[in-house]
């Protein structure tokens, strides 16, 4: 490592590593230095002039944002004439802003408000009528206030180079210039609202959040995204029992400040109006509201019935709901209904991955290593429309590290833009391709190999050998769809395998086998909609359905029993990479239940005492008896994410990679839940396609 260079900020001697701006040197020390275009990350605009600093023996102030140290260095950013100019910047900015301050959603998080705050920019010199336009809207999520504006360019930049999009840019000159959207009058991209919550004045507001209430109005609770596999932190805002907003600005999570539209602004399924909010039973062919008692009892009388006349039972469960309530789920399943016939819907072949690597160590990556990586290979999925959060990783890493990135798909991807080499593969000739960037590969130090649905199976094995081959340090990211497409199979939601990929005692039915039986006597549905698009051969069968709303499945239902979402309960995710998050619950919908409260009432029904069970005593539970799991509890209560060490041997059992099949969602859809999202149907983008 280079030499430390020696300076003095504010009479602090400090020092810093040599190429370090001012501005991140005095932040690292405690000293702030105000600024409105500075973005950590983001290529430097010195647009704003707010961090301007006086240095020893240099003819006028400097731009801190755009300063490297310097051996010897003698900086002040509090002197009087810093602070002069600072209020004279701010004077000038407010010379065509208006004073909306009462109405502005910005109101209370405006550094704009903040700074005039602090350095008494009370009075203008400016006489001159206000320049004004009216306000305009690009699009259902973004509305767009020009005399607000301050032309720090941050939207601009993370638009450009976080999101690789280019939605944004500048129109017009001097005094009547705006931010203009890439379509004339409206946005085409991924209507994420980065731009929005990167805004340091209320210029960008949100669709679903404008006037409606004040940050100092809401509860702030920091959960896990509930819709794709990357694990992302949303921090809602919850005001009269209802969720307002969603945002990550204080980088608590993985995902540092990102969020993709699902993540910011999808939230509203919780609150739809097709929410069920009361158990329903068939009566007279019909299903008809009634109380959870009536629902439970008849529940109960029915398990027990089969069980004690040796019936079948089949279960499927959520790839949406926690690992606890999928622990418990199988384990009942198991221990008390008798039954190995336990599967969900599947969307990565993490079983031949990890039976691939046995004998491996630090084989499987996390999302940081996409980062910090030297080079990335992308095989058969469109990250950023699958997986954005995964996706604005690698162009970071391309950004701040000059990462190689080499992409072998069926059709266009954003990695295309600064790949190293990209090739075209019809799916199953992924492998065939990858022979042809064996060498570029072999002259990386180290490599993460991300691939999707398209590698399962045998081409897993194959994928692996052919890392092997390239004698480099090969990590690997086995994608799967939903937030805890993981987690279930890590619990032990399949018919083969238990908790941390033990074998099961008997293999039960998969899911298709399931619904293929004619002599199925219990189809029990949990948070999941397997009827959508297959019917259900047994004609005796009584369906028993957990779901937030009247789906397919619950449609034709015996009992319906209304369930929690993830952002109204307690409890633990594992994301595509294998890193383990906790859900907090943010709000709650009246007459529903948690899953991990449900399954303990109908055991009660039938006699069977699960004992006290909570989210924690559950997950105590996980952490002795799942392989893998025994993560430091401090790291995922504090809000972090803890990498799971999953098992580093064999997985004695055949993977039934065939069952393996993604659901190709979109940014603008989200599987059954992404149907009860007004906001992602309301886009002009939506639904999207893959590979366009």
């Amino acid at each position: 490592m280079a030499d430390l260079v020696n300076l003095t900020i504010d009479g602090k001697a400090i020092q810093a590593a040599p190429g370090t701006l001012v501005i991140d040197a005095a932040k690292a020390n405690g000293i702030g230095i105000p600024a409105f275009c500075y973005l950590e990350g983001f290529s430097l605009q010195a647009a704003c002039r707010m961090c301007l600093v006086e240095v020893e023996k240099a003819p006028k102030l400097m731009t801190s944002c755009t300063l490297t140290v310097a051996e010897g260095m003698v900086v002040r950013t509090d002197s009087p004439v810093v602070a002069t100019a600072r209020k004279t910047m701010l004077e000038f900015l407010l010379s065509n802003h208006p004073l909306d301050c009462p109405v502005c959603d910005k109101g209370g998080e405006c550094e704009l408000q903040d700074m005039v705050f602090k350095y008494g920019a009370g009075e203008s010199r400016f006489t001159e009528v206000k320049q004004h336009v009216p306000e305009k809207q690009w699009s259902p999520v973004v509305f767009y206030d020009g005399p607000r504006c301050i032309l720090c360019y941050r939207c601009v930049r993370v638009c450009n180079e976080g999101m690789g999009v280019g939605a944004l840019g500048i129109g017009y000159r001097g005094v009547i210039a705006e931010i203009v959207p890439n379509e004339g009058d409206h946005l085409n991209c991924d209507e994420c609202g980065a731009c929005i919550d990167i805004c340091p004045v209320g210029a960008l507001t949100s669709g679903t959040y404008r006037y409606k209430t004040r940050p100092w109005e809401m509860e702030h609770v920091g959960t896990i995204c509930t819709h794709c596999g990357d694990g992302c932190k949303t921090t809602l805002g919850v005001r009269n029992g209802e969720i307002e907003r969603g945002n990550n600005r204080d980088r608590s999570g993985i995902n540092n400040e990102f969020l993709c539209m699902k993540g910011r602004y999808a939230f509203d399924f919780n609150h739809s109006t097709e929410r069920l909010q009361s158990p329903m039973m068939r009566i007279n062919g019909k299903l008809e509201p009634v109380s959870w008692s009536k629902a439970l009892a008849a529940v109960g009388a029915k398990f027990s019935e089969v069980k004690t006349a040796g019936g079948k039972f089949g279960v499927i469960g959520s790839v949406h709901a926690s690992n606890e309530e999928n622990f418990l789920l199988q384990k009942f399943a198991r221990t008390s209904l008798g039954t190995n016939n336990i599967d969900h819907q599947r969307s990565g072949d993490i079983v031949t991955l990890l039976d691939a690597l046995s004998g491996k160590t630090n084989a499987l990556a996390a999302s940081d290593d996409l980062y910090t990586a030297k080079s990335v290979l992308v095989v058969g999925a469109d990250l950023a429309q699958q997986h954005p959060f995964l996706s604005y990783q690698i162009r970071a890493n391309y950004r701040h590290h000059a990462a190689k990135v080499y992409a072998v798909t069926s059709g266009p991807v954003r990695e295309d833009k600064y790949a190293a080499a990209s090739v075209r593969a019809a799916e199953g000739g992924e492998l065939a391709a990858l022979e042809t960037l064996a060498e570029q590969l072999k002259a990386n130090s180290e490599l993460v190999i991300v691939f999707g649905d398209a590698i399962k199976g045998d081409a897993v094995r194959k994928l692996v050998a052919f890392g092997d081959s390239l004698g480099i340090a090969v990590k690997y990211i086995c994608l799967m769809d939903y937030s805890n497409s993981r987690g279930a199979v890590d619990m032990g939601l399949v018919p083969n395998l238990g908790p941390g990929y033990h074998a099961s005692a008997a293999a039960g039915m998969t899911a298709p086998q399931m619904l293929a039986d004619e002599n199925l006597d219990v189809l029990w549905v949990v948070g999941s909609n397997p009827l959508e698009k297959a019917t259900l051969a047994s004609k005796r069968a009584f369906i028993v359905v957990q779901d937030m709303f009247l789906t397919e499945t619950a449609q034709l239902a015996d009992v319906v029993l209304p369930s929690a979402s993830a952002y109204e309960k307690n409890g633990t995710v594992t994301n595509t990479c294998g890193q383990v998050q906790q859900l907090k619950k943010a709000v709650e919908t009246m007459g529903t239940k948690p899953d991990l409260q449900i399954i303990p009432l109908i055991a009660r029904q039938m006699g069977i005492n699960l004992g006290k069970v909570t989210a924690d005593s559950v997950f105590d539970e996980i952490r002795q008896s799942v392989r893998g799991y025994n993560v430091p509890l401090p790291v995922i209560v504090t809000g972090g994410a803890a990498q799971t060490m999953p098992v580093n041997g064999r997985v004695p059992v055949d993977a039934l990679s065939g069952l393996v099949q993604s659901a190709r969602d979109t940014l603008f859809t989200s599987g059954s839940l992404g149907r009860y999202s007004k906001m992602l149907s309301s886009v002009a983008e939506a639904p999207g396609g893959l590979y366009r």
